[in-house]
This record gives structure tokens, sequence and C-alpha cells, in this order.
């Protein structure tokens, strides 16, 4: 790679240019709330971002509540992990697994209630200053849960709380409701492959 100085006097001016654009957009923003925000899609990563906010939130000596609506048969790693932090992180496996391994609807919709319930509980506490609520948006895809019900308890929550809502198919009312979506596509996927989910990356 050819290097110059004027490369670099170009690099410099691009640089300060950024910098006053970003400057004024950081100074235009000044309030803080707490978010809601919802990580859809088909692609891999929904639920290992929402941990990691997880843990940058304890970083930050926040309290911390985790309730899965679907995942539960088999512990994962972030379920392990988290659970050494009790004084910190109120993590509940309400799920009984996927949706084509429990095959009972019935079952499905009795879980997510109870797990709504204890989700009110959290959304309700103002000390929790983060909540995540993995694979939800799998729950309202299939009419388990009353979505305005959802809707306003999310809405009632505590000012500065943040919610993090996982799951493919978000409703397009929550996506209305959040602060910020990501949707995480797929490119590529080791299953595919014919590859099953490794410990430390799927599990």
């Amino acid at each position: 790679m050819s290097e110059s100085p004027e490369r670099d006097e170009r690099h410099l001016a691009r640089m300060l240019r950024k910098k006053a654009v970003m400057d004024e957009r950081i100074a235009s923003a000044p309030n803080e709330c707490g978010l809601l925000l919802v990580l859809t899609g088909n692609g891999k990563g929904k639920s290992s971002s929402a941990f990691g906010m997880l843990a940058r939130a304890m970083g930050h000596g926040m309290q911390c509540g985790v309730v899965q609506f679907i995942k539960g048969r088999n512990a994962t790693g972030e379920e392990l992990f988290f659970r050494r932090f009790p004084e910190q992180v109120s993590y509940h496996v309400m799920g009984e697994g996927f949706t084509w391994e429990t095959q009972d609807r019935q079952r499905d919709i009795a879980a997510a209630q109870a797990a709504w319930i204890v989700t009110q509980g959290l959304l309700r506490n103002p000390d929790i200053g983060l909540v995540i609520l993995d694979e939800l948006n799998i729950a309202l895809k299939h009419g388990y849960l009353d979505l305005e019900q959802v809707l306003s308890d999310l809405q009632a929550r505590p000012p500065m709380q943040h919610v993090v809502v996982t799951g493919r198919g978000a409703k397009q009312e929550l996506i209305d409701l959040s602060d910020t979506v990501s949707e995480i596509g797929v490119v590529k996927h080791a299953f595919q492959a014919g590859i099953k989910a490794q410990k430390g990356i799927e599990l």
C-alpha cells in the first residue's frame, strides 16, 4: 500500500469533518430515558446481542432481569453463566422448548402467560435497569399472549428502565413502539452445511 503526505492530509481533513458532524449530533441528543429495543430477523445473533447488553449493564452495576419465553428444555451457556450472579440478575427460564418440540399449543400458551406474569413483576420494579425478554416475539407471533396487554405493560414500565425483546417475526405494533430495532439477516449458517449447534456459539 503506497503512503504519501497528501493521503495523510486528505484523511485528516475527512476525519475533522466527520468529527464536527458527530460532535453536533451528540450535542443535539442530550436526553436520557429507558429504551425499548427489538432484535428480530432470521439471522443468528439476536439473543447473543441481548446477552451482550446484559453483560454491559452488569458492568455498570445495574440490576437486571431475564425472562426466556421459548427456550428452556436444555440449559444454555448464557443461563449457566448469568446464574452465577443472583444478586444482580433475576433469571427466569419459562419456556419448555421450541414450538416444534412441544407440539402442544395450550401448554405453550400456559407457559407464555406464566412468563408474562413474571415479566410484569420486573417491568413494575424501578430498581431493575434492564430487562431481557428472550424470544418474546415468537410468543407474540403464535398468539400465546395478548399483544395489547404486552404493549400496555411495556409502555407503563419505569421511565429509566431498558427492555430488549428478541425473536423472529416481530409484530409491527411492537416495532412501532420501539426506540431501536435491528433486523439480523442470514448470509450463511453452519447448520445449512450439516453442522450441529455448538457450545459457546449457539448453546
